[in-house]
Formats: structure tokens, sequence, C-alpha cells
């Protein structure tokens, strides 16, 4: 049996556009996710954490979004292949996800325990009275105070921080095997930001489950995750331990990142570092570096895309010639 509950190998995922061309948004992505372990995703937004997450569990906006190529290999199993059938089982049932936006994943117009419930009854075989009872367990265990009251209300009735917890309780309702926590903190301030990612750690280890956390934020990246995955332009540039990236990043794009992190040491009201430019526009992308195009250069990079490689045990990097020093002591 594989020591990965997930292995991510070559993943192409596209979008038909009106004219009937085909755009790349994940263009040739391969990560594993090792059991019990947590996995970061980090990068600028437009660079495809979340379609790489959505094309996992089948979610892309249909008709116009496709896989186009690769395999998703869930406990030895190709979930690209997977007919609808064993799709719904999988989502929820053995993975869960958090979504971006809690407001927009929760339906307004039911009651919490409602929406809790409708994942209980329909993979754990609960009648209604068994899956309230458990929606107010749940609550309960994602630290919700008078979960018995709660699961009478509506989202509205519910602070961001709580139903944020309502969404990781719907998620990990089944004890899923996986969970991909999309941006499970995006406009939460920073003291619940600490109270939900201190919950996901804790019940993961009780739970022994993987997990895939897609992020913005470095800082919660370096406390909270065993590897990382940095994504540009659809494409992974670097994946490595989590300490061996923050020790020693490989790629120009990873060091960009790093540095734009203020530190204790950063003067008062000084500027920020920012890396130049911008990501382009899916359908502007170039066949070769794509970080080279932000950055204007010319030449071959842009015309050949550099292989994957492994530079030193599991830290991967996309070995373009102008963004890595491959000269460099390893």
């Amino acid at each position: 049996m594989s020591e990965n509950v997930l292995e991510v190998k070559s993943l192409i995922t596209g979008f038909r556009m009106e004219d009937g061309e085909w755009i790349r948004a994940v263009d040739g992505v391969s990560f594993r996710v090792p059991k019990g372990k947590t996995v970061g995703i980090v990068g600028e937004s437009g660079c495809g954490k979340s379609v790489t997450a959505m094309s996992i569990v089948g979610l892309l906006p249909k008709p116009m979004g496709h896989v186009l190529e690769g395999e998703v290999i869930f406990k030895g199993e190709d979930l690209i292949k997977a007919d609808s059938k064993r799709m719904h089982q999988v989502r929820g049932g053995e993975i869960g996800v958090i979504f971006q936006e809690p407001m927009t994943a929760l339906n307004p117009v039911h009651r919490i325990g409602k929406q809790i419930s409708e994942s209980l009854i329909l993979h754990r075989g609960m009648n209604k009275r068994e899956a309230l009872q458990e929606s107010v367990n749940l609550l309960e265990k994602v630290g919700i105070p008078a979960p018995e009251l709660r699961v009478m209300e509506y989202p509205h009735q519910l602070s961001g921080g709580m139903r944020q917890r309502v969404v990781i309780a719907i998620a990990l309702a089944c004890k899923p095997d996986l969970l991909i926590a999309d941006e499970p903190t995006t406009a939460l301030d920073v003291t619940v930001q600490s109270q939900i990612l201190e919950l996901m750690e804790d019940l993961q280890k009780d739970m022994g489950m993987s997990m895939i956390l897609i992020t913005h934020d470095l800082g919660v990246i370096a406390g909270h995750c065993d590897e990382v995955v940095v994504m540009y332009a659809g494409r992974v540039v670097e994946r490595a331990p989590v300490n061996e990236l923050f020790a020693t990043p490989r790629h120009a794009y990873t060091k960009g990142l790093l540095a734009a992190i203020p530190t204790l040491e950063t003067p008062r009201k000084s500027k920020l570092n920012t890396i130049e430019g911008q990501v382009a526009a899916i359908q502007d992308f170039v066949p070769g570096c794509r970080f080279c195009q932000r950055m204007e250069r010319t030449g071959d990079t842009l015309k050949t895309r550099a292989p994957l490689i492994e530079i030193s045990a599991d830290h991967w990097v996309e070995a373009c010639p102008e963004c890595v020093d491959l000269n460099s002591k390893l």
C-alpha cells in the first residue's frame, strides 16, 4: 500500500473558450500528499491553486472546465476515470472540502443542522434524528458554544468565525481520509484565524487524516505544513519539505515571496518588498518559463519549458537557468 493518500501526476486542466479554443489553467502539476501529513499550496491569485483542488474532487465548472490529461491517484484509485456515482461517494465521504468563503459555501435558506445532516444521511446512512444529534456533536467538536441552539439557526445569524467552523464541521462529518482546505481563513481577523488553524490541526491529529492547505500566507505554511508546493501561472515551480524550502529556496519566485514577508527587524513604515510585474493573463501564457515572462526577459527560456529536477532529497525545482542558479552549492 502506498504511503501517500494522494498522488497528482502531470495534471492538466483546461477551460474551453467561446471560440472553441482551450486554455490551460493547470499545466502539468505533480505533487503528493503523504498519509497524516499536511501539504501547503502557495502562490498568488491566478496561479491555479483552487483549480487544482477542484480538479481533484471533480468540481470544475461545467461545461467549460475539464481535466485534459494526468492522473489523480487517491488511495490507489484514479479519480479522473471515476464515474459520477463514485465521485458522489468520494466527495464529502472520503475527501472533505473547506471552501474559500463560508457565506457562499452555506445555503442561506436552510438551518445549520439541516446542512450538516445532509452529508451524514447521504454518506453514513443515518436517519434525520440521528443526523441532527450528530450535527450537535460536530458543532461542539469544532468549538461552537450552545450547539443544540446553533443547529436551529441560519448562516446569517452566525459570525464569520462561527460560519467557518460550521463549514469545517460539514467537511469533517464523515471522517474523511483527506481534507482540502481552500483558503479556510480568508476574511477572518488574525485572532479567529489562529483559532481556526489550531482547530484544524487538532482535528487532523485526532482523526489521522491528511490535508491540503491552500493559502497566500507563508506564515501559515511555515506553522502548519509538512511540505510546500509553490505554484506560479498554473505550474509547480518548487516543492520541498517546509523547513528545507524556507531555509534554502532555490527558485526566484519562491525567493521573491519569502522576501515580501515583513519581519520583526523590518523598520516601521518602511516600503515592503514586492515582486515586480504581475501574473500574465492565462491566454497570454508562454510555453517556456512564465516567471521570465513576468520579468520581461527575452530568449530561449520563454520558448521551452524547463524540467522539474530534484536538487536535493525531496526538493524539486523548475530548472530555468534564468530563475535558478544550478551551479550554486546544494
